[in-house]
């Protein structure tokens, strides 16, 4: 959530930040909020202030012998007056946090403007596409020739956007996950958390906007309780109305979960094959941290992930995305894409993000600074990566002529030293 304060004292300012973005801020209603709230934020100092004198009144009055009921029945006639403003005030602020709720993040100043992903700018990228002297087969092919990979056992469960996987396949994927966590804990120094796969509508409202998105989450009927479409949801809600202690930060959590969308705005979207899928895995980095630290954490972040790619040998580019294309609630996102043979492209793998204040106001996520007064932190997370995803990139980029496909070095030693997964 942005800092009213902010709207406040640069309105312009934020209204044109937010145009690069695509969002039309209503700047006539936030004026008009605001006149109704120094309507009543007036006059409810005026009405303070005359208590207040009423009450010297009454003490002095009753000093002197006086009879106090008039100024009793004053006193009384303002305390009504009071208890009505409150409500109104009440109903003011919640209608104002309603307007806040909605308005995305404001964009970092070095975001590249621009309307759609076309306008993204690549970073950099890592790893030369293999040449193949076949045609390569993309993921649902191979999958379903391998008898590993079957879509329609997945649909008859659940209906579309739901796979199964059997045999080398399934333990690849567990495999994947295990080796990812190891690096991250190992080599990245973050620590390995499990979490619940639902949480309340205040922890989802914490790192986004339930009001906004509620359609691309599943509901528990009955209760207040949302499947989260990434263990962001209840990492990051870690330090929801908490004040964390200045030398614990940077807090750095990894997270393997199942994650489910219902994907509202994508249909007829990557209808074929794992892209995009109602339920799939990911391993998601969330960090915890100082301001100063912001910057440098969410460049460190991404190369966490990119370095899952590199130990794969999966070749990838890094794109930054620009002000049309961002998430929501990010200041500045990097995403990566891996190359996949079969469609000739780079296609998403992770998104790697820096929200400064903006999850840390919405959920009351402080440290203690040196001064020992509270302070917003600043919160960042990324892919590391998504599994389903990374399955799909070792299938398509290691695969062999005769339908089998190599397993990459790294991933040898969790599928019990096998270097291939063949037909059974």
């Amino acid at each position: 959530m942005l800092d009213i304060q902010l709207l406040r004292s640069q309105l312009d300012d934020v209204v044109s930040r937010l145009a690069a973005r695509g969002f039309a801020f209503d700047r006539d209603a936030f004026l008009a909020l605001e006149a109704e709230r120094r309507t009543f934020q007036g006059r409810t100092q005026e009405l303070q202030a005359a208590r207040n004198n009423q009450a010297k009144k009454i003490g002095q009055a009753k000093a002197r012998g006086e009879d106090v009921a008039p100024l009793l029945a004053e006193s009384s006639a303002v305390n009504d007056e009071l208890t009505a403003l409150e409500g109104k005030a009440d109903d003011v602020q919640q209608r104002l946090h309603a307007f806040l709720s909605v308005i995305p993040n404001l964009p970092q100043a070095d975001v590249p403007t621009g309307k759609s992903a076309d306008e993204n700018v690549e970073v950099r990228r890592w790893g030369t596409p293999r040449q193949f002297e076949f045609t390569p087969r993309d993921h649902v092919d191979l999958g379903e020739a391998l008898g590993q990979i079957d879509f329609e056992r997945g649909a008859k469960l659940a209906g579309a956007r739901f796979t199964v996987l059997q045999g080398g396949v399934a333990r690849l994927h567990r495999a994947i996950a295990q080796f990812m966590l190891d690096v991250h804990t190992a080599e990245h120094g973050y620590t390995e958390v499990y979490v619940p796969y639902m949480v309340s509508g205040e922890c989802a409202n914490g790192v986004s906007s339930l009001a906004k998105f509620k359609d691309d989450l599943f509901k528990i009927e009955g209760r207040d309780l949302y499947l989260i479409p990434t263990a962001e949801y209840p990492v990051t809600n870690f330090v929801r109305d908490e004040i964390v202690a200045l030398e614990s930060l940077p807090l750095k959590y990894v997270c393997h979960s199942p994650c489910f969308r219902s994907e509202a705005g994508a249909y007829g979207k990557d209808t074929r094959g794992m892209i995009r899928q109602h339920q799939f895995d990911k391993v998601e980095l969330v960090q915890i941290v100082h301001p100063d630290q912001a910057r440098d954490g969410h460049e460190a972040l991404t190369a966490h992930a990119e370095a899952i790619l590199q130990k794969l040998g999966l070749p990838y580019r890094t794109m930054v995305l620009c002000t049309g294309d961002m998430g929501f609630s990010a200041a500045k996102t990097y995403d990566l894409e891996v190359w996949l043979p079969a469609q000739n492209t780079y296609r998403e793998i992770s998104s790697c993000s820096n929200f400064e204040t903006f999850q840390a106001r919405r959920m009351q996520a402080r440290f203690r600074n040196a001064k020992g007064k509270p302070e917003l932190a600043h919160t960042l997370n990324g892919s590391g990566l998504a599994v389903g995803r990374t399955l799909v990139a070792i299938l398509e980029n290691y695969q062999n002529v005769d339908g089998s496909v190599t397993i990459p070095a790294a991933l040898r030693p969790y599928m019990g030293g096998a270097e291939k997964i063949a037909h059974r």
